[in-house]
């Protein structure tokens, strides 16, 4: 599927219109424009430790960000939200709190009551929250309705402005690759993805300028689907610098069990990339890895591995194994060299929470810039893995051909966007984690 094709015909009639508001909206979100930008945020459920609270806290006060407290000069001017969980709920608190208004639909909080478009962006975070689930075991998140219906509002107001969606973009691939194509039309800014990337890399890795990656490995230790997708976004951001920039992947195959550990004495994953990946996380020699126990339980879980084949010939690998939220550890060779490159992406205090710190500064710096500061054909791409993995698992474990996966799209810069590690300087393992709405940390005198 050649992803810079046009569909949806009836939108092309506003496409040119909705552009140039597009650039409108760029020249009154710059810098020359003291006026904060406003969003609304479109919302599942807002409990606590949801998406929507981790990332609407970043916006309501300041956080730190590399060791920096930072503002976010965004205005949150309204809410709408799916669910409202009987004793969880705190989007009812936070809104009175910050005095902003809750709308019935998602068309009047973008209008905020009115007739016309009357935000500068939009937060999608379709994460949490009691939804039906598919044959195939994944719940079923209405990113996809969300997103419908923004872009409605969009097009009947004859404008466009920047929209972040949260994680990948739905649990089907041709829901997803509408979202992005509608998007292109349209001339939306889009964003999109996951936070891990953006987290601080111990030990710091930078691989070479478009580097000759033959084989790159990627593990977690969370829930299958659920986790899966932030370790395919992991893999996908670093592998997606490589010479010739992405075009694609070719074939997808779940494997569990020991079926992992024979696929890889047959060579078809690098056993050790995920030994010098692990290490890299946990600072000494983990052992076998078929014998691996999980330090804080001291107990061995079960373990699956995504193999990948990309259309230029590298092979990737998603490798869950052991029981921690915590763990997102890389390891790749490059071409010539016996040596792997390894490093684990820290996550800060407070178990994920703080995870978000950065990616809240990349979803504001799109809205100010009307820009995403990386592609969101990167979680196109990983939308699709994602969901060929899981029918590889459903098929009882079958290789899949993937020709519908050829994303192809040179990879962009982020490195301002993480990270780096000062904030922890700060915000430290032995401070409690905070309720409420509060990014942490002390607060300068």
């Amino acid at each position: 599927m050649n992803h810079q094709r046009l569909n949806r015909r009836d939108w092309l009639a506003t496409a040119s219109a909705l552009s140039l508001a597009a650039s409108g909206d760029a020249r009154r979100a710059s810098g020359a424009d003291a006026k904060r930008p406003r969003v609304a945020a479109v919302i599942t459920e807002f409990t606590h430790r949801s998406h929507a609270h981790v990332i609407l806290e970043n916006f309501l006060e300041p956080y730190y960000f590399n060791g920096k407290l930072t503002e976010s000069g965004i205005d949150v001017v309204g809410l709408y939200v799916d669910q409202f969980p009987a004793g969880r709920d705190m989007a009812r608190e936070v809104a009175k709190q910050y005095k902003i208004p809750i709308y019935p639909t998602i068309a009047e909080v973008l209008r905020l009551g009115g007739k016309e478009l009357a935000v500068d962006g939009v937060l999608s975070i379709g994460e949490h929250g009691s939804y039906p689930v598919t044959d195939h075991g994944v719940k079923m998140y209405p990113r996809k309705r969300f997103f419908d219906e923004i872009v409605m509002v969009f097009r009947q107001s004859g404008r466009v402005v920047p929209l972040f969606s949260d994680k990948h973009l739905s649990y089907r691939w041709d829901w997803a690759d509408e979202m992005v194509q509608v998007a292109r039309e349209l001339k939306i800014p889009f964003m999109a993805g996951s936070s891990v990337p953006l987290a601080q890399r111990r030990p710091p890795l930078e691989l070479p300028d478009r580097a000759v990656i033959e084989e790159a490995v990627s593990i977690h230790s969370g829930p299958p689907e659920v986790y899966d997708f932030h370790s395919l976004e992991v893999l996908q951001s670093m592998v997606e610098a490589r010479r010739g920039g992405e075009t694609g992947v070719s074939e997808i195959q779940l494997l569990a069990g020991d079926a992992v550990w024979q696929a890889a004495a047959d060579g078809r994953w690098s056993y050790a990339l995920a030994k010098a990946a692990m290490q890299a996380q946990a600072g000494k020699d983990v052992g076998r890895l078929q014998d691996f126990v999980e330090p804080a339980d001291g107990k061995q879980h079960p373990v699956h591995a995504i193999l990948i084949k990309y259309r230029d010939g590298l092979r990737g690998t998603v490798l869950r194994m052991g029981k921690a939220s915590t763990r997102w550890c890389f390891a790749c060779r490059l071409a010539g060299k016996t040596e792997p490159l390894a490093t684990s992406f820290y996550v800060g205090p407070w178990e994920n929470r703080n995870l978000f710190k950065a990616l809240s500064h990349a979803i504001q710096t799109h809205i100010r810039r009307s820009q995403a500061p990386y592609p969101v054909e990167r979680t196109l791409l990983v939308t699709g893995m994602l969901a060929a993995a899981m029918d590889s698992r459903f098929e009882q474990h079958k290789l899949l051909p993937t020709p519908h996966l050829n994303v192809m799209y040179q990879p962009s810069d982020f490195h301002a966007m993480r990270e780096m590690g000062a904030s922890w300087k700060i915000i430290t393992e032995d401070m409690p984690q905070p309720t409420g709405i509060n990014p942490g940390g002390p607060r300068p005198g």
